[in-house]
C-alpha cells in the first residue's frame, strides 16, 4: 500500500516538473500583450538614477563638488582680494559668483570620463540593445551630473556667505543665477560627451577637456573687469560664454536683470545642445 502510494506521488511529481510543450510555450508568450514602451522621460530619468547609484557606491565622485569649490574660493579670495580690490570682504562681492561659474563648468569635463569609462567595460553595446529612447542614456548622464552641479554650488554659496558674500539680490537672485548656471552646464557638457564617444581612453578625454575648458574659464571676465586687459584680448574675452554666463549670474544675484547677457548664455546653450548633441548622438549610434 505504501509502495503503491509512493510510485504515484513520485508519477505526479515527474509529470508536475515536465518540461511544457513548445506549442504551450508558444501560446503563452504569443496570447499576453508586451508591456509598454518606457517614454523618453522616465528612460532618461531611470539613467540618470543609476548615474546617482554610482555616485552612492563611489562616493568619492563627490570630492570635485565638495572639497575642489571650497579650495577654489578660499584660494582665489585671500589670494587676490587685497591686491585687487583692497580687501577680501570687497573683492569677494565681485568674485565669488563667477568663481561659482568657473567651477561648475569645469566639473562638466568629468560627464566624458564617465562616459568614456563606461564604453570601455562594454556597458553601452548593452544599451543600444534595449527598447528605448536613444538618447535616454547621454541625458541620464547629464542628469545626474546636474545633481553634482547644484551640491558644488549650494557648497561655494555657503563658504562664500561665511566669508562675507552678501547677495543684494536675495534668495530670488541667488535661485535664478544658480538655476542659469544649471542650464549652461547642462548644455555644455555635451561636449565632453562627444569627447568621450571620439577618444579612446579616459586620460585623452581629460587631456583634451583641459586644453579647451581653461582658455574658456581663464580668459574671462571671472577674476578681474576685462577693461584692464589689452584691447586684442578684450575681443576674444568679451565675447566668450562664460563671460557672458558669468556677468549674467553676477547680475542676476546683485538683484539686476541683465537681459542681453541672459539671452547670450541661453543662445549659446542652445547652439550647444544642437551641435553637440547632435554629434553625440551619431557618434553613438555609429560606435
Amino acid at each position: 500500500m505504501s509502495s503503491a502510494t509512493s510510485t504515484e506521488t513520485g508519477t505526479a511529481t515527474g509529470a508536475d516538473l515536465a518540461a511544457p510543450r513548445s506549442e504551450e510555450l508558444a501560446a503563452l508568450l504569443v496570447g499576453q500583450s508586451r508591456p509598454p514602451r518606457p517614454g523618453a522621460l522616465s528612460a532618461s530619468l531611470t539613467f540618470g538614477w543609476r548615474a546617482m547609484l554610482k555616485i552612492k557606491h563611489v562616493p568619492e565622485q563627490l570630492f570635485d563638488v565638495t572639497a575642489f569649490p571650497i579650495m577654489m574660493v578660499l584660494m582665489y579670495t585671500y589670494l587676490f582680494g587685497g591686491a585687487l580690490a583692497g580687501s577680501v570682504s570687497a573683492y569677494i562681492q565681485f568674485l565669488l559668483p563667477g568663481i561659482l561659474v568657473m567651477s561648475v563648468v569645469m566639473i562638466t569635463m568629468y560627464t566624458g570620463v564617465s562616459v568614456n569609462t563606461d564604453i570601455e567595460k562594454g556597458v553601452f553595446d548593452r544599451f543600444r540593445t534595449l527598447p528605448i529612447w536613444r538618447p535616454a542614456p547621454m541625458v541620464g548622464y547629464l542628469l545626474g551630473d546636474v545633481v553634482r552641479y547644484l551640491i558644488a554650488s549650494a557648497v561655494m554659496l555657503t563658504v562664500g556667505l561665511v566669508i562675507g558674500y552678501r547677495p543684494d539680490g536675495g534668495i530670488v537672485g541667488v535661485l535664478l543665477g544658480v538655476a542659469l548656471l544649471l542650464v549652461f552646464s547642462f548644455s555644455f557638457s555635451w561636449i565632453w560627451t562627444m569627447f568621450g564617444l571620439l577618444l579612446r581612453s579616459e586620460k585623452s578625454v581629460m587631456g583634451v577637456s583641459m586644453m579647451v575648458i581653461f582658455p574658456l574659464t581663464f580668459l574671462s571676465n571671472v577674476f578681474v573687469d576685462p577693461k584692464t586687459m589689452p584691447g586684442w584680448l578684450q575681443a576674444f574675452v568679451n565675447n566668450s560664454p562664460v563671460t557672458h554666463l558669468a556677468t549674467a549670474v553676477r547680475e542676476l544675484m546683485a538683484g539686476e536683470w541683465p537681459a542681453a547677457d541672459i539671452a547670450w548664455s541661453l543662445g549659446w546653450s542652445v547652439l550647444f545642445v544642437a551641435v553637440f548633441g547632435a554629434v553625440t548622438m551619431r557618434l553613438y549610434n555609429r560606435r
